[in-house]
């Protein structure tokens, strides 16, 4: 088929036809950190195998990807390019409708299998058999992910995943907010991913959902991520019980501090060995809560807690005046949201405000050793990033911190790793 010249200089692959119709479509708009579709209208005035011309009176862009829905079957496309003419736009968009069309059928099919569960539960719930319903759960949403990887493996477009996923959000929010779980890392109330709440929820290990929603929360609190997440803290409390009872009067810095679960839960031992320990977070309810909590140790006056942005931790000499020299600092969880260029910066700096035979504690995710899709799929959880141990390394040698004073361990399930840099 001959190339027809584009009206931008360039060429199509396909002839366009003639073709008029209202459509609807939407895209998407992110407001805040939330993230939700537009749902617009335009009409269409020419079509080829891959690609349509449409006029509409909203600015789209290069790269908006749309959704379109003419009533029989769901398409998308990404838009090429757009031109201002007299009062609308005219905008050209190449489709895509293969690989969102094998999403949507599996999708529906997701909402169906739900569906079908969650009349189980409430059709005799004495007779209902939990562990069975359990494995109906994890068998569908196991197929659903599976269709949700096999669509990332053949699109390899960060934009229009992500617009999938938006989308794929939408469409099973009417089952899956029915889980606490899901749909606090849907909505994330506190304003930020990985928020203090939403962590002790994970620590405490309860679904607290009826009804379906108990097995989703049943779901989300079995993944190997969330068992890590639980042995973390555990192990996070044995690394610091050991550096705290081999000297007295230490100087601890806690980054992005959160609920203070393990300052809480070592406090006889910081009690008896006398460390001032300063917990910094951006989060005032967090801080809030853990006042609260240490309000019934012994160590209240041995521990302050500041509103402290940790992403100024860029800077010594605001470093030192802020916080001055320390024996420990450590921090779990929060570094994982760092891009890797700024982290390097950021741990070359806390590095430096060790005291001589002072330790860096911290940790991460191995992507290794998940599954992402999980928490990008069904929860909205894609603040942390997917880095390998090759990746963590590189990061240290970034920072120029010498392998040689570092220690690498992991909690019980292989999932986190650990890291503790000597000075």
């Amino acid at each position: 088929m001959q190339n027809v010249s584009l009206n931008n200089g360039g060429t199509r692959q396909f002839e366009r036809r003639p073709f008029s119709q209202t459509v609807d479509f939407a895209i998407s708009s992110r407001e805040s950190r939330e993230q939700k579709f537009l749902h617009l209208k335009g009409r269409a005035v020419d079509i080829s195998d891959d690609g349509l011309g449409i006029r509409t009176d909203y600015p789209l862009k290069p790269g908006h990807m749309l959704w379109f829905n003419d009533g029989t079957e769901e398409k998308a496309g990404l838009v090429q390019w757009c031109i201002k003419h007299d009062d609308d736009y005219r905008v050209g968009v190449k489709l895509d409708g293969k690989h969102i069309k094998h999403l949507d059928i599996a999708t529906d099919l997701f909402m169906k299998r739900l569906q079908e569960i969650e009349d189980k539960c409430h059709a005799d719930s004495s007779q209902a058999d939990p562990e069975l319903l359990y494995k109906e759960v994890t068998s569908t949403i196991s197929d659903v992910l599976e269709s949700c990887e096999e669509f990332e493996n053949e699109v390899r477009d960060e934009k229009i995943i992500r617009d999938a996923r938006v989308r794929f959000h939408e469409k099973t929010n009417r089952i899956l907010s029915k889980s606490y779980f899901i749909n606090r890392t849907r909505t994330w109330p506190q304003g930020q991913q990985g928020d203090y709440k939403t962590l002790e929820y994970a620590y405490k290990n309860t679904p607290l959902s009826e009804g379906i929603g108990y097995y989703l929360d049943l779901y989300l609190l079995n993944r190997d991520l969330a068992d890590a997440v639980r042995n973390r803290l555990m192990h996070l409390k044995e690394l610091l019980r050991t550096e705290l009872v081999q000297r007295d009067n230490l100087s601890v810095l806690n980054i992005a501090c959160g609920s203070c679960r393990e300052v809480v839960e070592l406090a006889p031992v910081i009690e008896k060995t006398k460390a001032k320990v300063t917990c910094i977070d951006i989060d005032n309810d967090a801080l809030s809560f853990a006042a609260n909590r240490l309000s019934y140790t012994g160590i209240s006056n041995q521990v302050k807690l500041r509103k402290y942005n940790a992403l100024r931790m860029f800077d010594h000499e605001l470093n030192m005046s802020e916080f001055g020299k320390q024996d420990i600092i450590y921090s779990v969880g929060f570094f994982d949201y760092l891009e890797s260029d700024f982290l390097a910066r950021l741990f070359r700096e806390i590095y430096a405000l060790l005291n001589p035979g002072g330790k860096l504690i911290t940790s991460f995710k191995d992507a290794n050793r998940y599954r992402y899709n999980d928490y990008h799929w069904i929860a909205d959880w894609d603040g942390f990033l997917q880095r390998t141990e090759d990746d963590f390394l590189n990061i240290f040698s970034d920072a120029n911190i010498p392998f040689s004073a570092i220690t690498e361990t992991r909690e019980e399930s292989g999932v986190i790793v650990f890291y503790v840099v000597n000075k």
